[in-house]
């Protein structure tokens, strides 16, 4: 699964690389995105304005707004079978920018696992595919969420976990931010692994695992 993620980019850098769409004047660094957090989204509403969903789905139809704690990935091979996730794949997409993503890997001789962190080659920021919806809470107050789309992982990847998070080519984005109905079909030949010789990957601190911290020195690579 995806259970950690950075976005370092100013805004700037976002706009550049999300052309049409328009940021909060004030976005991040961030170096140690978690469950439960706010996660800056582009949704598939037509409005091309950049917010903050939290991460973990709570579908439209749900009871019980704890069930958000365990929707945090949805698997692309399932999204059109899955209860919480078909109606979202049809109607409710979106692009949540990110410029590396946290993966552990167990080394022989180490007693704990090494977190690594996985970038493109380049550098640059990219966006996973998710989806996303709202939920009217007791109160009438309205929360949107959203859940990044994994898929079987490339080479790279594969030597640190059996899945990664979806990162969609720029040329795709239009596509699936259409704000019309789409059949899964029509999507789902977007939602394959990354090419493994674009992207790059370095152990860094244990920091990490602790989701409450968020500081530079985690995306260093470690000695």
């Amino acid at each position: 699964m995806c259970g950690r993620f950075t976005l370092t980019v100013d805004t700037a850098q976002l706009q550049a690389a999300f052309a049409g769409f328009e940021f909060p004047s004030q976005v991040g660094p961030r170096y140690n995105i978690a469950p439960s957090q706010p996660v800056l989204v582009l949704p598939n509403d037509g409005k091309n304005k950049a917010d903050f969903f939290t991460w973990g789905l709570i579908p439209a139809w749900a009871k019980d707004p704890t069930i958000g704690a365990r929707l945090l990935n949805a698997r692309a091979e399932t999204l059109a079978e899955k209860p919480s996730f078909r109606g979202p794949y049809r109607y409710k997409r979106c692009l949540i920018p990110a410029d590396g993503f946290y993966e552990w890997k167990k080394l022989p001789g180490q007693g704990a696992k090494i977190p690594y962190r996985i970038t493109l080659k380049d550098q640059r920021p990219f966006a996973f595919a998710g989806l996303w919806d709202e939920w009217l809470s007791p109160d009438g107050s309205q929360v949107k969420s959203c859940v990044i789309i994994t898929t079987a992982p490339n080479a790279l990847v594969a030597e640190t976990h059996d899945r990664m998070p979806v990162i969609l080519h720029p040329q795709d984005y239009d596509a699936w931010l259409s704000p019309e109905a789409r059949p899964p079909q029509d999507l789902q030949s977007l939602l394959a692994a990354f090419p493994a010789e674009e992207m790059s990957a370095h152990p860094v601190s244990r920091l990490v695992n602790n989701a409450r911290l968020d500081t530079p020195e985690m995306i260093q690579p470690a000695l």
